[in-house]
């Protein structure tokens, strides 16, 4: 079984030194122009160049939850998509959105102001029953981040293209329910994966269905928010602030507007990192399954997009 390793902005030496242990049985290599065929590929941001020189590829095994990239390509008609369930990457996700929740909730942001100037001061508590929290899209990561506000006490409405059912979350599903979903959210985390449907889906219509004083979480993708439509928002009052970890373009341009915006919190796409060990055991377990013909888990609808 010959698999190859091609992704973009990766230290491939530890990848390809932890995929031949757990893989001990397959040939494993780094990909390079006019490399042979391969079975299988372990990928991220592959080059089309790539894609074209492997027509016989089974499967594309995605180092991350999202395929977007990927899915812009022109793949092998045969080759199956597979993503990652989890591997570490939904616990880091409810750590940083429950952060980002908080410390909007609790004003700790302001605080930090005042410090900073030397300042001792008083801000009277927030009810929690005023700043209900919508999380858009409800697969792995998200319903993770619902359970994990939920345990605040925090009132959490989730949205979804199809029903879904989780303790102590208020589940909204399919686009009837997308306005009513967001008129009951003062606090939005996107979560959603990126497809045509949901390119700029964070817009000035969408935005201003939120309740007044709204804060947005983009954890997704850059493309999901019309960054102009936010900064107007936040200009007329309607938005509170942001938290921001994905952008249209990455990194950041050094003069965008984003990166000293006194509502906005900037974060370098670090909210939930691939994690190298639990992604190769994940992803290997998936190899051996699939040789043996077994179903598994992860396997991408090119037309649904995730």
């Amino acid at each position: 079984m010959n698999i190859t390793f091609c992704c973009a902005n990766t230290r491939v030496g530890p990848w390809l030194a932890d995929l031949r242990l757990a893989l001990p049985q397959a040939n494993v290599t780094e990909w390079h122009p006019g490399a042979p065929q391969a079975d299988h590929a372990v990928v991220w941001a592959p080059p089309q160049q790539f894609i074209d020189e492997q027509p016989g590829l089974k499967a594309l095994f995605n180092i991350g939850a999202g395929v977007d990239a990927l899915l812009r390509l022109k793949l092998p008609p045969a080759a199956r998509v597979v993503r990652l369930d989890d591997a570490g990457m939904s616990v880091q996700m409810a750590e940083y959105v429950c952060h980002a929740v908080i410390r909007h909730f609790r004003e700790f942001d302001a605080y930090e102001a005042d410090v900073a100037q030397g300042q001792w001061s008083y801000r009277k508590p927030r009810l929690r029953a005023d700043f209900p929290v919508g999380v858009l899209g409800l697969g792995v990561l998200g319903e993770r981040v619902a359970r994990a506000l939920a345990q605040f006490d925090f009132p959490v409405h989730g949205w979804s293209r199809t029903p879904k059912s989780i303790d102590g979350v208020i589940c909204h599903a399919g686009p009837q329910a997308f306005d009513s979903f967001l008129a009951s959210c003062r606090v939005l985390v996107n979560l959603l994966p990126l497809t045509p449907e949901t390119r700029d889906i964070l817009n000035r219509e969408t935005l201003s269905r939120l309740r007044p004083q709204a804060y947005l979480i983009n954890v997704a993708r850059g493309d999901h928010l019309v960054e102009e439509d936010l900064l107007a928002l936040l200009e007329s009052g309607h938005m509170a602030g942001a938290t921001l970890d994905v952008f249209r373009t990455e990194p950041l341009p050094a003069q965008h507007g984003f990166w000293k915006h006194p509502k906005i919190t900037v974060t370098p796409h670090t909210s939930a990192r691939t994690l190298r060990e639990e992604s190769i055991a994940q992803i290997a377990g998936k190899i051996l399954a699939f040789e043996r013909g077994e179903p598994i888990a992860g396997v991408v609808d090119p037309v649904r997009g995730y």
